[in-house]
C-alpha cells in the first residue's frame, strides 16, 4: 500500500536514505530536511509485516516543473515493482498540481529510461541548480544523470 508520509515516519526514512547515501547511491537527507518536508513523500508499507518498504519524495521547484526525490527501496523488496508504483504516485500528483515536467537526478537512469525519463543537459534546471545544488558537497561537480518526462 502506498500512502502519504506521516511525521512518524521521518526517522525510518532517515535510516533508509542514509544506508543509500553510504552506498553513494544517492545524495543523504537530514532530519531538519526530513521534517521540513514531509508532505513530499510517499511510503510504500508492506501490510502483511507492517513495515516500510521504500520512499520517494516529489517536491514542486517552480511554475510548472517538480522533482522526484530520493527514491529509496528496501534491499529485500527490490525488483518487485514499487519503485515504479511510487514513481507514478509522484507523477499522477505532479499532474494536480499542474506541472507539466518532472525532473530527476540520478545515479541509475535505467530504472528511469523504462518509465519514459530522458537525459538531458543539467543546465535545462537552473532553479533546481542554484536552489539546491549549490549548497552540495558535489557542486560544481556533480555526477548525477538528469532526466526529464512531459507530463
Amino acid at each position: 500500500m502506498i500512502r502519504k508520509a506521516k511525521v512518524t515516519d521521518v526517522k525510518e526514512i532517515h535510516s533508509l536514505l542514509l544506508n543509500y547515501s553510504e552506498k553513494g547511491l544517492l545524495l543523504g537527507r537530514s532530519l531538519s530536511d526530513l521534517y521540513d518536508q514531509i508532505r513530499d513523500f510517499y511510503v510504500f508499507i508492506d501490510e502483511k509485516k507492517n513495515a516500510m518498504a521504500g520512499i520517494c519524495g516529489l517536491h514542486i521547484c517552480w511554475d510548472k516543473i517538480a522533482e522526484i526525490r530520493s527514491l529509496a527501496i528496501k534491499d529485500e523488496y527490490k525488483g518487485q515493482g514499487m519503485g515504479i508504483d511510487l514513481v507514478n504516485s509522484c507523477m499522477n500528483e505532479a499532474r494536480e498540481f499542474s506541472n507539466e515536467q518532472l525532473f530527476v537526478l540520478t545515479y541509475v537512469p535505467a530504472f528511469f529510461e523504462k518509465l519514459g525519463f530522458r537525459h538531458v543537459d543539467k543546465k535545462v534546471l537552473p532553479h533546481k541548480v542554484w536552489a539546491d545544488c549549490i549548497n552540495c558537497i558535489k557542486f560544481p561537480n556533480c555526477d548525477e544523470e538528469a532526466m526529464m518526462i512531459d507530463l
